[in-house]
């Protein structure tokens, strides 16, 4: 492979997240961002694609950071389990609350007549990464016999205690972006109020 090719990548997926936030996603062409990226046309569908898949590109690129590690530590004891927990939510935090995941998600909003399928690749490729993982730790937790309930469920509730009404204000733009030592308390406390809920199966 051509040592420039990743670089060429790099340059559309900016290129095209810039254009889509600045256009929106149906007002932004391929030329547009190809010309910005300073690559052909051509190029630009040799390495990434049309404009649907070019933005699931850039969503992929994020939603990568919130895939279960291939070493995630099973929870053997309630001990494991609770910094585990804060653990995840502390990154997911961290992740979503970027300014430009929230224009993502403005984007998908503003979009959701014109262009339903930027929400649904947002869905899809960026939120159920974070919604697998959180499947895949109450799953563990619940086969060590820490919890009791369905993984989905549990993965649901312990998202609305860690998030709240955060991100509703984040999208208005009434909150500002929480900083590190926030999110971390934010996600110890959401932790602890999930597993207060859920005492040990007797």
């Amino acid at each position: 492979m051509d040592r420039e090719e990743p670089e060429s990548r790099t340059r559309i997926l900016d290129a095209a997240f810039a254009e889509f936030m600045r256009n929106g996603y149906a007002a932004t062409s391929t030329l547009e961002i190809a010309t910005r990226a300073h690559v052909s046309k051509r190029e630009l569908y040799a390495l990434v694609g049309n404009k649907q898949e070019i933005l699931i590109a850039c969503i992929s690129a994020r939603a990568a950071r919130l895939k279960a590690p291939a070493d995630l530590p099973e929870p053997h004891d309630r001990d494991t389990l609770a910094p585990l927990l804060a653990s995840f939510g502390t990154q997911l935090l961290r992740e979503l609350t970027d300014p430009a995941v929230i224009g993502v998600f403005r984007l998908a909003i503003a979009e959701a007549v014109s262009a339903p399928e930027v929400a649904r690749a947002l869905d899809r490729v960026g939120r159920e990464s974070a919604r697998a993982t959180l499947r895949q730790i109450m799953t563990q937790a619940r086969a060590s016999r820490l919890l009791d309930g369905r993984p989905v469920e549990l993965a649901e509730q312990f998202s609305g205690l860690l998030w709240g009404s955060l991100m509703v204000s984040l999208l208005l733009g009434v909150a500002d972006t929480p900083n590190s030592r926030e999110i971390a308390s934010r996600a110890r406390d959401a932790t602890a109020a999930f597993l207060k809920l859920h005492p040990l199966p007797e």
